[in-house]
C-alpha cells in the first residue's frame, strides 16, 4: 500500500489532474491520496476578505481562510479528483480528517506566530481507511482534521501525509510536487539524509512549503516507512526524484520537533 501527496499547485495545471488519474489507474497496489489545495485556496481566501499569509511553510488560517480551505479542499478539488480517477477506473471517494473522527489535532503553537485554526496531529484512527481500502476504493484524503470541542483546523497536507503513511504501515509515501525532487542550485538531489536536509535549511536553500515536505518525509522514515520520495509526475510514472534516506545510527535532527 502507497501513500501519494499531491500538491495544491499542481492540480491547478491544465491537464495535470487527467495524466494523474491516468497514472494511478494503472499503478498496482492499493493507494491513499492526500491532497492540498493551493492557489485556489488563496483565490477564494482573499475573495472572503482574508490576505493568504504561510509561516515556515504553513497557512496562517483565520476563520475567511478557514471557510476557503473547506469549500476548495473537501469542495473543489477533492471532486474534480474524485471524478477524474472514477472516470479513469479507480474507485476514488472522497473525505477528509473531520470524518469518522480520522486525525484529531490541537493548536499548532507556533514559537514565532499564531497561526489561527492550524492543528499539529495528535492522533490518527486508521481504521476508516483500511475498511476502504479492503473493499477496493481509494481515499483521498482532504487535510481538515478535528480539534477539541468539534473546532474544526487546517494541516498542511504533507504532515497529514506522513503520519497516514506511518499510522497505515504504507509500503511507500511520495510526495507528487512541480519540481522533479529537492532543488539545489537548479538541479535535483538523487538523495537527502537528515544531516545534509539541516545544512540546506540553515543555509537558506529549503524553506518555504519545501520545508514542511522535508519535515513529513523524515517523519514518515523515523516512523517505519521504508521508501519516501519527492517528485513530479514523470519520476512517479518511469522513476526518479529524491530519495529520502535514514540518519546515521536513527538521529534526527532539530528541525524534525514541529512533527507529532
Amino acid at each position: 500500500m502507497r501513500v501519494i501527496k499531491i500538491g495544491g499547485n499542481e492540480l491547478g495545471h491544465q491537464g495535470f489532474i487527467a495524466r494523474l488519474a491516468q497514472t494511478l489507474a494503472a499503478m498496482q497496489g492499493p493507494q491513499v491520496i492526500v491532497h492540498g489545495g493551493g492557489k485556489a485556496v488563496d483565490q477564494i481566501q482573499r475573495r472572503l476578505g482574508s490576505e493568504p499569509t504561510k509561516v515556515d511553510g504553513l497557512r496562517v488560517t483565520d476563520e475567511p481562510a478557514l471557510q476557503a480551505a473547506l469549500m476548495v479542499l473537501c469542495g473543489l478539488v477533492s471532486k474534480r479528483l474524485a471524478a477524474a480517477l472514477n472516470a479513469a477506473g479507480v474507485r476514488a471517494l472522497g473525505l477528509s480528517g473531520l470524518d469518522a473522527g480520522l486525525i484529531r489535532v490541537r493548536k499548532l503553537a507556533h514559537p514565532t506566530a499564531d497561526l489561527g485554526f492550524v492543528g499539529q496531529i495528535t492522533t490518527v484512527q486508521p481504521e476508516p481507511l483500511q475498511a476502504l481500502l479492503q473493499g477496493g476504493i481509494t481515499p483521498l484524503v482532504a487535510p481538515l482534521c478535528l480539534g477539541p470541542a468539534g473546532q474544526i483546523y487546517n494541516v498542511n497536507a504533507d504532515q497529514v501525509a506522513g503520519a497516514l503513511a506511518a499510522a497505515l504501515g504504507a509500503e511507500s509515501l511520495d510526495f507528487l510536487s512541480d519540481v522533479p525532487g529537492v532543488m539545489v542550485a537548479g538541479q535535483p538531489l538523487p538523495s537527502l539524509d537528515p544531516a545534509q536536509a539541516q545544512a540546506l535549511i540553515d543555509a537558506g536553500a529549503i524553506t518555504a512549503g519545501m520545508l514542511p515536505k522535508v519535515r513529513a518525509a523524515f517523519y514518515a522514515l523515523q516512523q517505519g516507512v521504508p521508501r519516501v520520495r519527492l517528485l513530479d509526475l514523470s519520476g512517479l510514472q518511469h522513476g526518479g526524484g529524491t530519495s529520502f534516506q535514514p540518519g546515521p545510527a536513527g538521529t534526527y535532527p532539530p528541525f524534525l520537533e514541529a512533527m507529532p
